[in-house]
């Protein structure tokens, strides 16, 4: 009662034709055995020496010395522009109020 009944395949009922193409025997080939390559040694840890370390503290120095020169050189020429667009502004108000009294 709770199997599902499968439907069967009709017989055909027209004339069947072959198939154009003949099935040819099936052959299956053993594939030969691919070579397996030696594991990688693993990577050799890292040795810091005294001169080693040095030698980083002073390239990471260098970086903030030369990043912090980067950006008070922008900061600086935000400030000089804004100063020089605050002067401009001062000057044409003073040329527009004094402009009716001439």
């Amino acid at each position: 009662m709770f199997r599902p009944k499968i439907p069967t395949m009709p017989a055909p009922t027209g004339i069947v034709t072959p198939p154009a193409v003949e099935p040819t025997a099936i052959v299956h080939h053993t594939p030969a055995p691919i070579p397996v390559a030696p594991a990688a040694p693993a990577r050799p840890t890292v040795q810091l020496t005294p001169g080693t370390a040095l030698a980083l503290v002073g390239a990471g120095t260098a970086v903030v010395l030369v990043v912090g020169a980067v950006l008070v050189s922008m900061l600086l020429a935000v400030a000089v522009t804004a100063a020089s667009v605050a002067v401009c502004a001062v000057v044409l108000r003073s040329l527009l109020n004094h402009q009716p009294k001439r």
